[in-house]
């Protein structure tokens, strides 16, 4: 871990890489670019070719698909505790998305005009679910629980499988229980091309989500413009702010559990406490050596910095720059910091709010925003699986009472057709209805 005061030499220098704006690396776009190509190209042949290239399994195209067999054979052996934690889980996901969806609305503007929008679920969109160092669970039920929350029909599931063949049965239940309609057992920026172009063996989506590693945010960026696309989720990152008061146990606890997701994880801590900064890089040390994946925590915590700032201000500040996914607030008055922040994926207040809770059960979405992208882009939210639509419908009246600004809009701009595909409907007669022609008898 990197040690920065505000007492060193050189502070605000160091404290450059903590203003972040997501961006991607050219030697990433430059694969991510060859494999829409090739994908584009060679469909179902170029997707199995990546998939066994980058370390996955050797697949055909009829074994691409996760059969009804196997689904029921993971719902079978599913322990009734990962049973009950995925409906939990569920249930709150499921809730909190419910409440949040966008209702259709209309009104009248002031020349009597009828508008509103409506909101209708995306008919077919696809899920990214990593699965590469761990069978990340909790991640199908942040993201497909809320597809089916607004009722999208068609979820299509992507996931890498093992050298095996196979994806993990927990991951295979939680996806079903979830609402995952189709099930893939393939990942990578391959997987991301399948479901936006299309293949013989996956239909394209309208919509893509989920989070993944830096090829995975890369291919949805590349991506946008066949499909929509959520957000640019990459590897996990957390930022703890905190003062004197605040545990320095709990926060290590809280770095290190965002660090073990390992390669480009990143954990940050600012304080103004000296005191509470070593305290807190002790019990980092001692926590670390507990951990069953020591290799993943001794890369991410290369990138880990513990700051000590010049104020409670200053770190704000900084945690404004850094727009981390997320943000826990161990201070005194966490909600007085809260309110300062305003790029950051989600917001954990108080020492008693791990961050794991959100993670894993809560109900906001953990799919949140990463790299800096905070500034742009908020997080998984159940509004993002529904797309608007306006409505607009004039009457005799309310066509008439608009007419004078239509015309003077079309003058204006210089386009006489549009004042006239307004103007042409109040001068017209009514026509009358066709006469029926007699039968003859």
């Amino acid at each position: 871990m990197r040690i920065v005061r505000c007492t060193d030499s050189g502070y605000l220098k160091k404290l450059k890489p903590l203003d972040r704006r997501a961006a991607p690396e050219p030697a990433v776009q430059a694969t991510v670019a060859e494999i829409f190509t090739a994908v584009a190209k060679d469909g179902d042949k170029a997707l199995l070719h990546y998939a066994e290239k980058f370390g996955g399994p050797k697949l055909t195209p009829a074994k691409l698909r996760v059969s009804d067999a196997e689904i029921a054979a993971a719902l079978a052996t599913l322990a009734p505790k990962t049973r009950r934690a995925i409906l939990a889980a569920r249930t709150n996901v499921h809730a909190f998305a419910k409440a949040s969806l966008r209702e259709s609305w209309f009104t009248k503007n002031r020349q009597g005009v009828i508008v509103g929008e409506r909101f209708d679920p995306f008919r077919r969109v696809g899920i990214y679910v990593p699965g590469g160092t761990a069978p990340l669970v909790s991640s199908a039920i942040m993201t497909c629980t809320i597809a089916h929350a607004a009722g999208v029909p068609e979820i299509v599931a992507v996931t890498p499988a093992g050298k095996d063949g196979k994806v993990h049965p927990a991951l295979l239940a939680a996806l079903h229980l979830c609402g995952a309609t189709e099930i893939y057992r393939v990942g990578g920026a391959q997987a991301i091309a399948a479901l936006a172009l299309g293949t013989k063996t996956i239909a394209p989506v309208a919509k893509l989500f989920g989070p993944g590693n830096a090829y995975v945010v890369e291919a949805k960026r590349q991506a946008l413009g066949l499909c929509a696309i959520d957000l640019l989720p990459g590897p996990s990152e957390v930022l703890v702010i905190a003062d004197e008061f605040a545990n320095p146990e709990w926060i290590a606890a809280d770095l290190l559990a965002q660090s073990e997701h390992g390669h480009g994880s990143i954990s940050v801590l600012l304080t103004p406490s000296g005191e509470l900064l070593d305290a807190v890089n002790i019990a980092v040390e001692r926590q670390a050596a507990q951990s069953s994946r020591p290799a993943y925590l001794q890369e991410a915590l290369q990138h880990a910095m513990l700051v000590q700032t010049r104020d409670l201000d200053e770190a704000i500040a900084l945690a404004n720059a850094f727009a981390s996914e997320h943000v826990s607030i161990v201070t005194r008055e966490p909600g007085e910091v809260a309110r300062e922040l305003t790029t950051s994926g989600g917001l954990f207040l108080g020492g008693m709010s791990p961050v794991v809770g959100g993670d894993f059960l809560a109900g906001p979405s953990h799919e949140l925003p990463t790299g800096g992208g905070g500034k742009s882009f908020a997080g998984l939210t159940a509004d993002q699986f529904q797309r608007r639509t306006s409505i607009v419908r004039f009457d005799e009246d309310s066509l008439r009472k608009s007419l004078p600004h239509l015309l003077t809009f079309s003058e204006i701009e210089g386009l006489d057709a549009h004042g006239r595909s307004a103007s042409i409907r109040l001068a017209a007669k009514p026509a009358k209805p066709a006469k029926r022609a007699k039968k003859k008898a």
